[in-house]
C-alpha cells in the first residue's frame, strides 16, 4: 500500500502535474488537492511503514520486508494485517495516527547523487511528476529542493532525528548494496521475526535487483505506459552505487561537493563517501 498515491485518479494520465506548497514542501498538485484523505489516514499500531527519499530504495525495502513476512515466500496479492504502507513524505507530514498507535518505521536513505541521477530518470519516465527538463536545470532544482517532494537533505536529516524518538530502523542504501544478508537480518530483527537459514538465502536471491528487475510485481511493467513510459528509461534501471559518475560533470561534482558541505556539514548524518 503506498500512503500518498491515488491511483483511482485517472485524469492524472492525460497531463504532467504542476507542483504546489505542501507545507513548504513541493508535491504534485493530485497530493495537495487530495491532503485531507492522507492527512487523515487512520493508522493501526501494527502497521509497518516504509519511508524514503523518491528512488531510495522503496521498492526494494518493501519486497525484503514482503518475504521476511511470508518466510520467504512471494506476497499474495490481498495484503492482510499487519499492513506494510510506503511512503516517501517527509517525517513532518506523515499523519499524526501513525505516532499515536506507536506504529515501526523503516527508513531507507541513499547518498545525494545516485539519488539526483535517479530521480531525473524517474521523472523521463512517469507522468505523475511534472517534466525533468534538461539535466543541468534538474540538477540545478534538485539541490535547490524545487523537485517534487522537496529538499532531499530535508527529508534524511528529518528522519535521522526521529530515529531515536520512534521505533525507527534507520538503514543505508549503500549498506544493503553491500551486504544484503546483513541487513535483511537487521530488518527480520525489527520485525521480531526468526528466519531459518534457507529462508534467509532465498530472501536474500529473491529481493537481488536481477531477480526483482524480472519480476512484475516489483519492475511496474504492468502500470499503464501513459503513467510510466518504461520505453524511455525503465523503473528498475542500474541499481547500483556510484552511477552518479556517468552524468555529473566535474564542475556539477565541485558545485555539489560545496552545496552539500553546506547543508549536511553540521549533522550527525554521514554517508560513505562516492567519490
Amino acid at each position: 500500500m503506498e500512503l500518498d498515491y491515488h491511483p483511482e485518479l485517472r485524469d492524472l494520465t492525460i497531463r504532467r502535474p504542476q507542483l504546489k506548497l505542501l507545507e513548504d514542501v513541493p508535491s504534485p498538485d493530485w497530493v495537495v488537492d487530495n491532503w485531507e484523505t492522507v492527512k487523515n489516514f487512520q493508522a493501526k499500531p501494527d502497521d509497518l511503514l516504509i519511508a524514503t527519499y523518491p528512488k531510495a530504495g522503496s521498492t526494494w525495502m518493501q519486497e525484503i520486508v514482503d518475504l521476511i513476512s511470508q518466510n520467504g515466500i512471494e506476497l499474495i496479492e490481498k495484503m492482510a494485517f499487519p499492513r506494510v504502507i510506503k511512503t516517501h513524505l517527509p517525517i513532518q507530514l506523515v499523519p499524526k495516527s501513525f505516532w499515536e498507535q506507536d506504529c515501526k518505521a523503516i527508513i531507507v536513505a541513499r547518498n545525494a547523487k545516485d539519488s539526483l541521477v535517479s530521480y531525473f530518470h524517474f521523472h523521463r519516465t512517469c507522468h505523475l511528476v511534472p517534466e525533468p527538463g534538461a539535466w543541468r536545470e534538474f540538477f540545478q532544482r534538485f539541490m535547490n529542493g524545487k523537485v517534487s517532494r522537496g529538499s532531499w537533505y530535508d527529508h534524511v536529516k528529518g528522519w535521522w532525528e526521529a530515529k531515536d524518538k520512534h521505533r525507527i530502523l534507520f538503514l543505508f542504501y549503500e549498506d544493503i548494496k553491500e551486504n544484503p544478508r546483513r541487513e535483511i537480518l537487521k530488518v527480520a530483527e525489527f520485525m521480531e521475526k526468526v528466519l531459518e537459514e534457507d529462508v534467509i538465502e532465498k530472501i536474500v536471491h529473491l529481493s537481488s535487483f536481477k531477480v526483482m528487475k524480472d519480476n512484475p510485481m516489483a519492475n511496474y511493467t504492468t502500470v499503464p505506459m501513459d503513467i510510466m513510459d518504461q520505453n524511455i528509461s525503465r523503473f528498475m534501471r542500474k541499481g547500483e552505487v556510484g552511477d552518479w559518475k556517468n552524468h555529473f560533470t566535474v564542475s556539477q561534482n565541485e558545485d555539489f561537493d560545496e552545496h552539500y558541505e553546506r547543508q549536511m556539514g553540521h549533522s550527525s548524518l554521514k554517508f560513505r563517501n562516492v567519490l
